[in-house]
């Protein structure tokens, strides 16, 4: 079933009670939902990433995507907020977790809310996604191919990020953890994933793992090159039957 929707830029409050823009789409025609935390990746708080909430809400869920970009260029393109946020390294991840905490707490607010929150994330995000699951409490976690989740980035790395892996938090994840990869990804490589899945398997956590032949970083983006359909449509029938199991 498809839903009426209804999309809007909104401001949220986030890490330190900031004021940070955020994109917030919703069902209009259900009395109650599940929610989901939309991460968005490297390039940015963009067109393809508010075009994933509206397909969330599309699908029954309210959805809303922090700017966590937006305190270093408010009102800048999404080209240009990333660039200045490259600049300094990234996102800070104890940024990254007020901003997220902030969202759970909106959509949570919200008269249709269930009280049942997801997160998802991409590329970046999906490290981010993963991290927030660790250090808050969520229903459901989706990593789609986070680069830097069982490894730290290299030193020789052109963007001198400002983080580090997360296999030591996830002692303590809140929540199943669905993880998206692809078979020719570099960050995360296979053997990343595997690494990942041990430490998930030695702290007893839920998880489920798909790794789709023939892709690579970034299969989901269907503005670029290394999007790949097959995988790309496996994928959302993985997310959308882990999220009916979580939060619907």
């Amino acid at each position: 079933m498809t839903h009426n929707l209804r999309a809007d830029t909104i401001t949220i409050r986030g890490h330190h009670d900031d004021e940070i823009e955020a994109y917030l789409a919703t069902p209009t025609d259900v009395d109650q939902v599940g929610s989901i935390v939309v991460i968005h990746h490297l390039p940015g708080y963009d067109e393809g990433t508010k075009e994933i909430a509206r397909k969330f809400s599309a699908n029954g869920y309210a959805a809303l995507v922090p700017n966590l970009y937006s305190r270093e260029a408010p009102g800048a393109s999404s080209d240009d907020a990333a660039a200045a946020v490259r600049a300094t390294g990234g996102v800070s991840d104890d940024q990254l977790i007020g901003d997220v905490a902030g969202a759970i707490s909106y959509l949570q607010s919200l008269n249709i809310s269930n009280g049942r929150v997801a997160s998802i994330g991409f590329c970046s995000g999906g490290r981010q996604s993963l991290l927030a699951g660790c250090l808050l409490a969520l229903d459901g976690v989706i990593d789609c191919y986070g680069a830097f989740v069982a490894v730290d980035p290299p030193t020789e790395h052109p963007l001198s990020l400002k983080i580090t892996n997360v296999l030591g938090r996830v002692n303590g994840l809140s929540a199943p953890l669905l993880g998206l990869f692809g078979a020719e990804d570099t960050y995360p490589s296979p053997e990343q994933n595997q690494a990942l899945a041990d430490a998930l398997t030695e702290a007893g956590k839920e998880f489920s793992f798909h790794t789709y032949d023939n892709a690579g970083h970034a299969f989901f983006a269907v503005d670029r090159p290394s999007y790949r359909v097959e995988a790309a449509n496996e994928g959302w029938r993985e997310i959308f039957g882990f999220l009916r199991q979580r939060v619907a």
